[in-house]
């Protein structure tokens, strides 16, 4: 909850989705998720339009980071290669170093959104990236995905929104019906 600050380490784990990606009237969707050790949670979801996947991907990394204490120590787990390797790969630096030009020399795109990335990467202790494959089962990225899916339907600003008590163990019914979904064990 947003009442209780959450300790490090912390897992990050984040999605985008856009409907009519690269459109007019593309329709985008984040969704951050924020666990620690303790099993705390803060859920933040947001949207835009117009948009693309990959500024929602962006969004997602951006506002979990931001709403992390100052100095953790996070895992951010994505399924976006885009966010992933520009992070851990050095994309970051060799677009800063050749003047935010990408390597066959096009402007880089959501050059304020990676500025901003800049300072939440340096606001923390240490930031690691692991790249899963969306949509092959990884409960939290299913749900972030769900959730990103959802925010792009309601076009919202932002929000912090209170994050359920789950239980560990087999997942019910009411674990997914507050996202609208029916779930038959």
């Amino acid at each position: 909850m947003a009442d209780t600050p959450l300790t490090s380490p912390i897992v990050l784990v984040t999605d985008g989705a856009c409907s009519g990606n690269g459109t007019a009237n593309a329709r985008g969707g984040w969704a951050a998720i924020l666990t620690d050790t303790t099993g705390r949670e803060r859920v933040l979801t947001g949207g835009e339009v117009p948009s693309t996947n990959n500024r929602m991907e962006l969004m997602a990394a951006l506002e979990g980071l931001a709403a992390a204490p100052a100095g953790a120590n996070i895992e951010l787990v994505t399924d976006s290669t885009y966010l992933a390797n520009a992070i851990s790969q050095g994309w970051l630096d060799g677009w800063q170093r050749r003047g935010w030009r990408t390597a066959a020399k096009q402007p880089v795109a959501n050059r304020e959104l990676w500025e901003r990335m800049i300072r939440e990467l340096a606001r923390h202790a240490r930031v690691r990236t692991t790249l899963v494959r969306g949509h092959t089962g990884h409960d939290a990225n299913e749900r972030a995905d769900r959730l990103a899916q959802q925010a792009a339907l309601e076009d919202s600003p932002p929000q912090d929104t209170p994050a359920p008590q789950r239980p560990a163990g087999p997942r019910s019914a009411g674990d997914d019906a507050q996202l609208g979904f029916s779930f038959d064990p």
